[in-house]
């Protein structure tokens, strides 16, 4: 039965207050898509009756999976290769150099999805900067999905993720095989550490980091909740801290204290 247009409306002030993804009219194909697998397993004959039942309890376990069939999972190993050669060729080499003397490095993934993009920072890490094995490195990966983050941290990948991004010899060092499937080697995987956060509820106290990746995040959302997470992103850098956001993303009519550099041939962002 097709989505009433009372419900999808439900659906989409829900999200918005949720999680501030933004629903255009026309999304109501994307609703349904989402929505009836999960309310079959649920139980339900149907969204109709799954929106129902979120209307008259309060907010539970159900409201939350609605979320989380909701949210855009898309990521893939070293997806938008360049971000990944800036971070190679400009931007470790120089945080290197800056901190030797500390000797610590923190990076944050936010928005993580299932880890293809911190662990890709791992590989990356151990594969050119061996020297980075004796500092005290930190790589926290963060999303608003508790399912998807239970999938990032058993880190284990179909073929077709690991075909997705991934040099071939990455394959065969990084992973074992299991089954039909790739587990990445317990010395990667357990540099990451994965938390819960959702970007528009209150940001829990963090040290400011390095390296901030918040990539294909900020198009879901509004202007004003766009502004907001920048505004609370600076607070987390340090004047030579390097921030990137998305190919398609951008900070400019949002937040003025960021400058746009150019590495790589990737827009990368630092305090102005």
């Amino acid at each position: 039965m097709p989505l009433e247009r009372q419900e999808f409306e439900y659906i989409r002030n829900f999200l918005q207050k949720r999680s501030a993804i933004v629903l255009d009219e026309e999304k109501q194909y994307l609703v349904e898509s989402r929505l009836l697998p999960l309310a079959r397993r649920e139980g339900y004959s149907g969204i109709g009756e799954l929106v129902t039942k979120m209307q008259t309890t309060a907010v539970n376990g159900l409201h939350q999976k609605v979320v989380e069939a909701m949210t855009t999972h898309e990521t893939s190993f070293y997806r938008d290769a360049r971000p990944f050669d800036a971070l190679r060729r400009a931007v470790f080499p120089e945080l290197i150099a800056a901190r030797s003397a500390t000797r610590k490095l923190r990076i944050w993934c936010a928005a993580c999805s299932s880890g293809q993009e911190p662990y890709s920072v791992a590989m990356l890490i151990r594969e050119n900067f061996p020297q980075l094995q004796s500092w005290d490195v930190t790589i926290l990966a963060t999303d608003l999905s508790m399912q998807i983050l239970e999938k990032a941290r058993e880190a284990v990948f179909s073929q077709l993720d690991v075909n997705r991004g991934l040099p071939a010899p990455y394959i065969l060092k990084y992973f074992d095989r299991q089954g039909m499937n790739w587990k990445l080697k317990d010395d990667i995987r357990k540099l990451v550490e994965f938390r819960p956060m959702n970007l528009i509820e209150p940001w829990p106290t963090m040290a400011p980091f390095d390296v901030v990746m918040l990539r294909n995040v900020l198009i879901y959302f509004d202007v004003d909740t766009k502004k907001n997470i920048l505004k609370n992103v600076h607070r987390l850098l340090h004047p030579s801290s390097y921030f990137f956001l998305g190919g398609a993303e951008s900070t400019r009519n949002l937040d003025d204290k960021f400058a746009r550099v150019e590495l790589e041939q990737s827009s990368v962002y630092r305090l102005c």
